[in-house]
């Protein structure tokens, strides 16, 4: 990767490295267990479901999940693991049974199958540490982060994908997590979501993919053709070198999907790969779409995307954009169903849905987020031997006493909020008279409580006005300090966040039926 993308990265990789040391990466919202089901190529082949009907067990480190693993009856035996925490190098050991082939430093899911890793609670980072699936299938990755896992040099190196599928892959479903890095190939990095050597039906679907040289690949050379289909829906690329995907051979699929800042290259078609690119945003990008270093010549069917503020290289022997007017050169037949969202909304539908811990909405076609139904709950069994069984956390945060204990810390303190008020006051949430309401100017907005110091807040309640209960649909709860999402959910009500140290709490509303009325923010410490 060219030396400017390491001086382009470094303010965002110095941010990370000081919320790291402070602590911050760790307030994130309560998730939730594996919701809804696999969507795309995911859905074919038999179908992905992971651990679903097996036991659910708790893990805090990568030793625990590996120890999960190897506790099942057979390398077969369905089991859904609940991660929380920080995994690292420190807390990863390989562990030795009959129904696993663990290694340290990693998480190694090899000749296994029906499994599902899912974050919960106050969420899940990987941190400097990949996920690497082998000689797998029916696999389900959920609401996790993965960071700044390192191929070569210091501080610490593991295979450089953050998630990397190669051997006789099937069936994962990837969904809702947020893969980045801090640099490319020069600062040690490679690729986001990888898969080669013969890996086949993958979804990667409402998820990041940041800050990298390399998005991902499917095919690791010209001549290693038996990858593909890959669907690819409602994920943010956002400041990507290229690859976003690289496709070589195969059928990938590619909806929905917002590119914001792809640097040099994009969906690459190479090698008699077919893609299929629907309804995508592209922005602030340069070579979105074609055939890149190569003269092995790919193809592309488009219909419905937007081109905002696309450059386009020029044609040579190595170098066939689809562009400045792409136009399909191949047909593709898509054998699932698919609800496609109006280019046009996807950045902002990708913002509130893509990621981990953003409560796993997804969006049925009508641009807005919705949260899909549970999957079956499974039979939660003791586990062997270390990790502990647990309840699946809900997605929207169960409901506690209609008053919390102790004082409203909201009398007395200041107040504010991000969006004009309908002829109100943000005063109005924080006066104790329910006949009194602050309202956005249109179905969405966010109003803040805020303190001259720092306060203690581990819950808080929504009152609506008279006239407008039930109007507040999806909702986030942020550390005003810092942006950091505590919770997310839908309805207004009491709301229990992580026990938190901050001096202003905001109140997002992410979607309403018609404008909501908000007649008290009341914040609690007890």
């Amino acid at each position: 990767m060219r030396r400017r993308v390491s001086i382009r990265l470094h303010a965002a990789a110095a941010a990370m490295a000081l919320a790291a040391a402070t602590g911050v990466v760790l307030s994130m919202p309560q998730a939730s267990a594996a919701t809804g089901g696999a969507t795309g190529y995911a859905t074919q082949n038999g179908g992905t479901t992971g651990g679903a009907g097996g036991q659910t067990v708790r893990a805090t480190t990568g030793t625990q999940i590996h120890a999960a693993l190897c506790g099942r009856a057979s390398s077969s035996t369905p089991i859904t693991i609940e991660v929380e925490g920080t995994v690292n190098h420190a807390n990863t050991a390989k562990v030795s049974g009959t129904s696993c082939n663990t290694a340290a430093g990693v998480i190694e899911l090899k000749q296994i199958s029906n499994v599902t890793i899912v974050g919960v609670g106050a969420g899940a980072v990987f941190d400097q540490l990949g996920i690497h699936i082998r000689e797998s299938r029916n696999i389900i990755i959920q609401n996790v982060t993965v960071r700044n896992v390192k191929k070569s040099g210091s501080p610490i190196s593991n295979g450089g994908d953050a998630i990397g599928m190669e051997s006789g892959v099937r069936n994962v479903w990837v969904d809702h997590v947020t893969l980045e890095a801090s640099g490319g190939e020069s600062e040690g990095f490679d690729g986001l979501f990888d898969m080669k050597d013969n890996t086949q039906y993958v979804t990667l679907s409402y998820s990041i993919l940041r800050n990298s040289g390399r998005g991902g690949l499917v095919g690791s050379s010209e001549t290693e053709l038996s990858n593909g289909f890959v669907t690819y829906h409602h994920n943010l690329y956002e400041n990507i070198d290229s690859r976003a995907p690289l496709l070589r051979g195969g059928i990938g699929h590619m909806y929905n999907n917002h590119y914001l800042r792809i640097n040099e290259s994009g969906i690459n078609s190479r090698a008699g790969a077919r893609a299929k690119v629907d309804n995508n945003y592209f922005e602030d990008s340069k070579d979105v779409l074609g055939t890149f270093y190569t003269d092995a010549a790919g193809y592309w069917q488009v219909a419905g995307n937007v081109f905002d503020n696309v450059t386009w290289s020029a044609r040579g022997t190595d170098n066939n954009p689809a562009g400045p007017d792409p136009q399909s050169n191949t047909t593709v037949a898509i054998p699932y169903s698919f609800a496609l969202d109006a280019a046009g909304c996807v950045p902002d539908v990708v913002s509130r849905t893509a990621g981990a811990n953003k409560g796993l909405q997804v969006s049925n076609g009508s641009c807005s987020p919705q949260t899909p139904s549970p999957t079956p709950t499974p039979t939660t069994t003791t586990p062997a031997p270390t990790p502990t069984a647990t309840t699946p956390v809900p997605t929207t945060p169960t409901p506690g006493p209609t008053q919390p204990s102790g004082t409203n810390l909201s009398i007395g303190a200041g107040s504010d909020g991000s969006s004009k008020a309908d002829g109100t006051s943000y005063g109005n949430v924080r006066d104790g008279n329910l006949g009194t309401y602050w309202s956005p100017a249109g179905s969405t907005g966010s109003v803040s409580i805020k303190w001259g110091s720092a306060t203690t807040v581990s819950s808080l309640a929504i009152r609506e006005a008279a006239g407008a209960t039930g109007a507040i649909g999806s909702w986030r709860v942020l550390n005003g300090d810092t942006g950091a999402v505590l919770t997310s959910g839908t309805g207004a009500g009491v709301i229990t966040v992580p026990r938190t140290s901050l001096s202003k709490i905001t109140f997002e509303i992410v979607s309403a039926t018609g404008t909501p009325r908000v007649a008290e923010f009341e914040t609690y410490g007890g």
